[in-house]
């Protein structure tokens, strides 16, 4: 049967140049062509190939062009991202977007190259998907048409709206807005407004704006919760016989206060020949959730479940995912469990993975099993006294595979988290640093054995499945980082075949510890990678230094966990998987791949704004008040302070008012022309908080000068002293 397969292999290989359909037919030994033709049409949508002015199809890296999504900048310019991972963005000057915005998928004429060593430009000449279809922002209004600024300033036009497009809105509303005509030369997108959703200060209307802003789905269609009805909360017995009993195992799950989808739970002994047998038990939603049905088409279409500040939007059901799902204390439940024998250096000697009934015995929280390890809280030694073998136990292995990860030079990033507390309006009351204990480490700990467990044991049986993927980073980002790095004093070598590995990465991230250029390190070595992802070929995860790896322990709120689920149990029950059933399997890996893929990155964007905008609300109330901060990054037009509650914000050069600055890019300080002091990465300082602008997300401070405050004048710069020795003083899944 032809399919798009097919028709990409015999163009990479035998067509030296663009063909015509035709020619394709005759090649391809065709007996007609209206199936090519279907098929050429999907691919040219999806910019696979590309269909010339002379009626050819050619592919898009044989004619110097480069498909991808635009991301926008708000100065209005963009960069293309590639479909190709391994390929470097594309820089897109505005005069060259031809009508783009943010998020379109597009097809750009590359002009210039990498061997003149300088970035990738281009010019985008077709538009393959517009993402905009509806804007949200907030509504101005003049006597005869209105107009809506966007809330996501990379859009990089206001949207015309007729007067009798409105709906009604009013000044300084939020509201989501339909485009009716996309942007030309020198004209902007026009729409029409289809929901108001409140007053920009009214409560509430920050975040629903965020929801609408995502196209998040708040609620769950009716047919899809009927169905979640219709699933019993009682385990039939025939299931019960089915599936290894371990109801009389000590199960704990260890989790945040808060949480209420409890889909992991983990146990833990030792065999009689010292080994530690660790058991990780997921809940086995695949059970419920087959593939193909209602549920699963609406939990692929979401594929993550979203935290927000204020809210969660499950990826499932609450019926399920609070429910028969959730691993309750005291309730049977059905699982997926991988049992791992691990000898003291930390190496899996031996495992088991099967269908599983469980009985949680506990439900421990993070806060309470730090008390416990680390406090010795008496309360709870005594409440909690039978387990407390199990936690001592689970904290010895916990940091023998954490030794063995950074021996092999996985990259552990310690980058502090924050929790914005709100009250019952929603408005930030408190913002408070999450903790990464023990607790923390041990379920990372024992959540990322079994992930390598799993992901290895299915690779090696061939068995079409999705994989958490992570590649090496670029060479050129490799060759910025460096440049930046050199700065401290650091500097980042490659193998003997020009590779980057995590170890040196990681080593970079070691040695910074404690330093004050230590976050700002950090945080670029982060910037510096790719990004992780779901694909269906196992090419290794570069920041863990995994050869294996997936996501098998959150299905409840993960699809690629769900979807493994499914293929791990149909493997058990089978033995083996029917030819037919495996080129099934490998289309479906491919599409939860690319939608899960594409969700995730949604759902960090929708998450980090809510946070960053409820940070920003509550610094509005310290305006005048002063802080403590470091100086986290300097750029020409001044440096950002970070506070510890991790707030950051701006010192513009203009408000410093001893001196006149000037800018050393090589060094990234600024310095005193007069007084020749430094302000650089690392260094402690007093601010005070001048200015916030809630809707442009925007934190102004000011330099509090007295005599505490000693920044720059027991550093002051001299222009031949050596500027490249250092300055004297999170895991990616």
């Amino acid at each position: 049967m032809l399919t798009q397969e097919i028709i990409l292999e015999y163009m990479l290989q035998h067509s030296y140049k663009p063909i015509t359909a035709e020619e394709l037919v005759k090649e391809l030994g065709l007996n007609e062509n209206k199936l090519l033709l279907e098929i050429l049409r999907d691919m040219e949508v999806q910019g696979i190939v590309i269909l010339n002015r002379k009626g050819r199809y050619g592919l898009p890296q044989k004619m110097n062009l480069c498909v991808g999504r635009l991301q926008g900048n708000p100065k209005g310019f963009g960069f293309l991202i590639p479909d190709d991972p391994i390929e470097q963005d594309v820089f897109i000057p505005k005069e060259d977007l031809n009508g783009a915005m943010h998020n379109d998928r597009v097809i750009v004429r590359l002009y210039r190259h990498l061997e003149d060593g300088r970035r990738r430009e281009g010019s985008i000449i077709r538009i393959l998907k517009r993402a905009n279809e509806q804007v949200v922002g907030t509504f101005e209004s003049s006597r005869n048409f209105g107009f809506v600024i966007p809330d996501d300033k990379r859009i990089g036009h206001d949207i015309f709206i007729p007067k009798e497009e409105t709906a009604g809105a009013k000044n300084y509303e939020k509201v989501v807005v339909t485009i009716t005509r996309w942007p030309e030369a020198r004209r902007n997108p026009e729409g029409k407004v289809i929901e108001v959703l409140g007053h920009k200060n009214a409560p509430g209307t920050d975040v629903l704006s965020i929801v609408r802003k995502f196209r998040l789905p708040e609620a769950f269609p009716s047919e899809v919760l009927n169905a979640a009805e219709r699933i019993p909360l009682k385990i039939a017995d025939e299931e019960l016989h089915n599936r290894k009993d371990l109801r009389s195992l000590p199960l704990v799950t260890i989790d945040g206060e808060d949480a209420k989808d409890l889909d992991d739970a983990v146990s833990l002994e030792i065999l009689s020949n010292g080994n530690y047998y660790l058991g990780v038990h997921i809940a086995d939603v695949g059970y419920y959730v087959k593939e193909g049905s209602l549920l699963d088409q609406e939990a692929l279409k979401r594929a993550t479940s979203v935290y927000l500040v204020d809210r969660v939007i499950p990826m499932l059901p609450q019926r399920l995912s609070n429910g028969i799902c959730s691993l309750n204390a005291n309730e049977d439940r059905l699982a997926m469990t991988c049992f791992m024998e691990i000898n003291e250096e930390g190496t899996v000697v031996n495992y088991e993975i099967c269908s599983s009934v469980i009985e949680v015995k506990e439900r421990m929280t993070y806060k309470n099993v730090r008390r416990i390890l680390e406090d010795a809280d008496a309360e709870l030694l005594t409440r909690y006294g039978e387990y407390l073998k199990t936690f001592e136990l689970m904290r010895e292995l916990c940091l023998i595979l954490r030794a063995k990860r950074l021996k092999r030079g996985a990259i552990d990033f310690d980058f502090p988290e924050a929790k914005v507390i709100l009250d019952e309006t929603g408005k930030p009351v408190e913002i408070v640093k999450r903790e990464r204990s023990i607790a923390e480490m041990i379920i990372e700990e024992f959540m990322i054995a079994a992930n390598e467990t799993v992901a290895e044991q299915y690779y090696r049986l061939e068995v079409p499945f999705l994989y958490r993927v992570h590649e090496e980073p670029a060479l050129d980002d490799i060759t910025e980082l460096n440049e930046f790095l050199g700065i401290f004093g650091y500097f980042i070598k490659t193998n003997k075949r020009g590779e980057v590995t995590p170890q040196s990465l990681q080593r970079i991230v070691e040695k910074t510890k404690g330093q004050p250029e230590e976050r700002a390190v950090s945080m670029t070595v982060l910037r510096s990678m790719k990004h992780a992802r779901y694909a269906p070929e196992a090419i290794g995860h570069f920041g863990l230094a995994a050869d294996y790896y997936s996501h098998f322990t959150s299905p409840i709120r993960r699809y690629p966990d769900l979807a493994i689920h499914r293929v791990i149990r149909e493997f058990l029950e089978k033995g083996s998987i029917q030819k037919d059933r495996l080129k099934q399997l490998k289309k479906l890996m491919i599409e939860y791949a690319t939608q899960s893929s594409m969700q995730e990155r949604i759902a960090e964007d929708a998450e980090r704004e809510s946070v960053d905008l409820k940070k920003v609300e509550y610094m509005k109330d310290t305006v005048g008040q002063t802080f403590t901060g470091f100086i986290s990054g300097v750029k020409s037009f001044g440096f950002f302070v970070e506070l510890p509650n991790t707030v950051e914000g701006l010192i513009h050069v203009s408000n410093l008012n001893d001196d006149y600055y000037l800018y050393d890019e090589r060094h990234l300080m600024l310095v005193g022309e007069h007084t020749k002091k430094v302000f650089r990465i690392g260094d402690t300082i007093e601010v005070k908080v001048a200015r916030v602008d809630v809707e442009e997300r925007q934190i102004d401070f000011e330099l509090v000068e007295d005599k505490n405050n000693k920044i720059g004048r027991k550093k002051k710069y001299k222009g031949n002293q050596n500027l490249d020795s250092p300055i004297v003083s999170g895991i990616i899944k």
